[in-house]
């Protein structure tokens, strides 16, 4: 991984237990063409990294708005774990929000956001507030979680590129 790239996923500490991630991309495409794809939750396996073996247990294709719930598996360190995904606000082509309503973490919040540029394209933003089960005793595992959300986002990042622009506009 280039370390700009890295750089482009920054986490910080919000207050005792709540962090927040940020990451931003900036596409040359219009928001018309690029909200549709992350509205499409069959897409979120495309990008997301295969050592996570992303899987959607929800039958689909699945009707994206306010209140649609996603239930999908992952294995995190070889574990499987279920997650379950309530959209709680959905403004297409603007944003979205998604909050995990049971799962790894004792708060997941991501709010997608999609700003148009001056010379056409999209800034896809996302933030991510999260917060680690067990109160200050799971913060011991905050710099291993920080390390995988990072690896993440990048790769979500790249994936983004390969799939949505043709190789001449990379």
């Amino acid at each position: 991984m280039k370390q700009s790239e890295a750089e482009q996923v920054v986490i910080e500490r919000v207050d005792g237990t709540t962090w927040m991630l940020r990451s931003s991309q900036s596409l040359p495409l219009p928001r018309d063409e690029v909200f549709p794809f992350f509205s499409d939750a069959a897409n979120l396996e495309r990008i997301t990294p295969p050592e996570l073996r992303f899987e959607i247990s929800t039958p689909t294709p699945i009707a994206m708005r306010a209140g649609a719930v996603i239930d999908y598996r992952i294995h995190l360190f070889g574990i499987p774990l279920r997650w379950r995904t309530l959209i709680s606000e959905w403004k297409p082509p603007f944003e979205f929000v998604d909050v995990q309503a049971r799962g790894p973490y004792a708060e997941w919040v991501h709010r997608h956001r999609f700003f148009p540029t001056a010379d056409g394209g999209t800034l896809v933003d996302d933030q991510v507030r999260f917060r680690l089960p067990l109160s200050y005793i799971g913060l011991v595992g905050v710099p291993i979680v920080r390390r995988q959300l990072r690896r993440i986002f990048t790769y979500r990042r790249g994936a983004i590129t390969r799939l949505l622009l043709p190789t001449s506009a990379r």
